[in-house]
């Protein structure tokens, strides 16, 4: 393997911030663009982060060694007869502080596309460079739940004892990695404090920002580690209850049909609740239609309201 310090250039500015942080081990958020993140769920709590707190870059890494630029391709502005910018992707590890002055860290950014073996091991290097006590990953995963009950979380990693009373909803199961969950494999395995946060969110509202969600992980995180970010939770309600107000008028405007399907799911949930089965989401057969079945009728919905003026 090539040296995973290749991969980034450290900023002395802001390499002498962290080891000048009184901080007794520091916690690390992790979030990157590119695996599944129904409802935005990651990328809304990392842009309410960066918006709310003030931040210093510590590390950059290099990103034309890592992204595949012809499949995401960044954004360039085209001004009357010339190219005028370029969105430059940019993948870093940032100080920010919490209302009591607790410093932390944030990785934030593309996915890479390559050499995740390489920047696992890198963003490990940085873990151990830096005294960082616990890493937090967090993203939304799109589940059989109605948007009218409290926000579900999937805990992981070698520390779920920080995110008590929820429990694993199967065994066992393969699916496509990601480079947010290897950076956890490889974390654990030498031995650092790991969790992840999976926030369940209603597959008919996966593709649409859901702000609940991200609220839901963000009191997740201030609970396991004791940092306190008003700001972005204030935020996130806001949007949240507008998301919420916009769905239920979305909802009343609508047909019996797309009503019976938001009913069809909030009775699945109390049932399974009830019996303290609620690790059983999707596992326990039912009579309710399909993910695309509900993404498609209120894409139907929605096309008839834009077609009506609406």
């Amino acid at each position: 393997m090539l040296d995973p310090q290749g991969l980034y250039e450290l900023e002395p500015e802001g390499v002498e911030a962290v080891d000048s942080a009184d901080a007794g081990g520091l916690v690390l958020l992790y979030h990157l663009e590119g695996f599944i993140d129904a409802g935005d769920t990651g990328e809304q709590l990392v842009d309410e982060l960066l918006e709310n707190l003030e931040h210093q870059v510590v590390a950059r890494f290099e990103v034309d060694q890592l992204l595949d630029y012809r499949a995401r391709r960044p954004l360039m502005t085209f001004h009357r007869d010339h190219w005028s910018g370029y969105e430059t992707p940019e993948l870093a590890l940032r100080l920010m502080s919490d209302t009591t002055g607790t410093p932390f860290l944030l990785l934030s950014g593309p996915e890479p596309d390559v050499q995740w073996e390489r920047f696992a091991e890198a963003v490990g290097g940085l873990v151990e460079r830096f005294g960082v006590r616990l890493s937090i990953n967090f993203h939304g995963i799109p589940m059989g739940v109605p948007h009218t009950r409290p926000v579900g979380l999937t805990p992981h990693g070698n520390r779920t004892d920080l995110t008590p009373g929820h429990r694993s909803w199967f065994d066992e199961a393969q699916v496509p990695g990601s480079a947010d969950s290897l950076i956890e494999l490889r974390l654990a395995e030498a031995g650092h404090d790991v969790l992840g946060v999976a926030a369940h969110v209603p597959h008919y509202l996966a593709r649409s920002p859901y702000p609940d969600a991200s609220l839901a992980v963000l009191e997740a995180i201030t609970a396991a580690t004791g940092l306190v970010l008003p700001g972005p939770a204030h935020e996130l309600r806001a949007q949240a209850y507008t998301v919420q107000s916009e769905i239920e008028r979305q909802i009343s405007e609508g047909d019996a049909e797309l009503t019976s399907v938001v009913r069809g799911l909030e009775n699945q949930y109390d049932a399974l609740a009830g019996a303290g089965g609620r690790e059983n989401l999707i596992a326990e057969p039912v009579d309710l239609p399909s993910a695309d079945d509900l993404g498609a009728e209120f894409e139907r919905f929605l096309a008839e309201r834009e077609a009506d003026g609406g």
